[in-house]
């Protein structure tokens, strides 16, 4: 999932900004097209070739073919159809079909049977854990209403594993009496301990960026977030301490042109605007959870943001995307070729061009988790 989301709603994974679905996904649908055309050309098989011919045999795959690609019922109407085809092909060409290939079909058929319902409970299985992981998805990544917290937003998720739909990426904006606060990170590693690591980082800044009037401290609650998650890991086995880098923002209420920003390790964000693309200054601190080997936490910056500018964060998975070649997505040559287009600075249409990039650079072909959040203040320039 992967899934994408987007001011709040949430998307299919297929499209131009999530990737591609499995083809019998994205068709299934239409998959008794597959055991309808084989049924169509045994026929006419058997009608052009000459007797000794015994084609109509092959009415045996149809049956198995609908059990792979079908549901029970479709299976049982295409094991009746293949039963009911065989005499009729006989009569039709005036072929002599032998007993032998008859009771071929119909050991055909008979397995059929068993296969589809074998399979329809495999498909029933794999959407419940789908949706334990949608549920998950909701937890750590929950949807993000239009304007909430004063600003503008838009977000997409892209999971490396297209039916996983939850990682170690996580973002959040938070409403709070002071402005938006803004967040967005990668938590180090892959797995449950990720997901857990970023669920409880999400959740500390849920609460923190609410009540607490100063970032350095909320991103002191943020840091003893990791220490205790990791504390806990390992009373329970986890081998591995865990880290994360991110990105925090704070557009404050009473400052319209400015925005306060800590950095703990991540890739700096970028800025685009009718202005132009510019960068914002690359992050000076350890990443959450090491701050006790970088002698302490980042400084809080403060920074200039026009009203017509919005901010994009990403996560590695965008840095990082290779082509089949290699070659890494440049994210810095992508935003150029879109600074100065109408609406480009949209979060929506952003965050959008830049998921696209990066599905169209990799061919669908993700080894990481993505996650990009587009952030500015109302009454910027509306998309055309």
């Amino acid at each position: 999932m992967g899934a994408t989301k987007a001011n709040g709603r949430s998307q299919p994974s297929s499209g131009p900004g999530g990737g591609q679905l499995p083809v019998l996904v994205r068709y299934g649908h239409r998959s008794w097209l597959i055991p309808v055309l084989l049924l169509v050309a045994v026929v006419v098989v058997d009608a052009v070739t000459p007797e000794w011919f015994a084609s109509a045999s092959w009415l045996a795959l149809v049956p198995v073919v609908a059990a792979g690609l079908c549901g029970p019922v479709a299976t049982v109407v295409f094991a009746l159809l293949a039963i009911g085809a065989y005499p009729a092909l006989g009569t039709l060409w005036t072929k002599s079909h032998g007993t032998e290939d008859f009771l071929l079909v119909v050991a055909g058929c008979v397995l059929a049977l068993p296969l589809s319902v074998f399979r329809a409970q495999a498909a029933a299985y794999v959407r419940h854990l789908q949706g334990a992981a949608e549920t998950t998805r909701q937890v750590v990544l929950r949807p993000v209403p239009p304007g909430w917290g004063g600003v503008d937003s838009a977000a997409r998720y892209l999971a490396a594993d297209v039916e996983a739909r939850v990682g170690g990426d996580f973002y959040d904006v938070v409403a709070s009496p002071f402005g938006a606060r803004v967040i967005l990170g990668d938590v180090q590693g892959k797995g449950l301990p990720a997901v857990s690591t970023a669920a409880a980082l999400v959740g500390c800044f849920r609460e923190a960026a609410f009540h607490e009037p100063d970032l350095a401290t909320v991103a002191v609650w943020l840091e003893e977030r990791v220490l205790r998650q990791n504390l806990l890991a390992a009373r329970l086995g986890e081998q591995d301490e865990r880290f994360a880098t991110a990105v925090m923002l704070w557009f404050p209420a009473d400052a319209p042109e400015e925005i306060r920003l800590v950095n703990f390790g991540h890739d700096s964000p970028y800025v685009l605007g009718p202005a132009g693309l510019r960068r914002l200054p690359p992050g000076d601190g350890a990443p959450l959870g090491l701050a006790r080997l970088a002698g302490g936490l980042p400084t809080v910056r403060r920074l200039r943001l026009a009203a017509d500018e919005t901010v994009l964060m990403v996560t590695d998975g965008v840095t990082e995307a290779r082509d089949r070649q290699g070659v890494f997505f440049d994210l810095g040559a992508h935003l150029a070729g879109l600074a100065g287009r109408p609406g480009a600075a949209e979060p929506e249409r952003l965050v959008a061009a830049v998921a696209a990039g990066v599905v169209r650079h990799t061919g669908g072909r993700r080894t990481d988790d993505t996650a990009l959040l587009a952030v500015r203040r109302p009454g910027g320039p509306a998309a055309d």
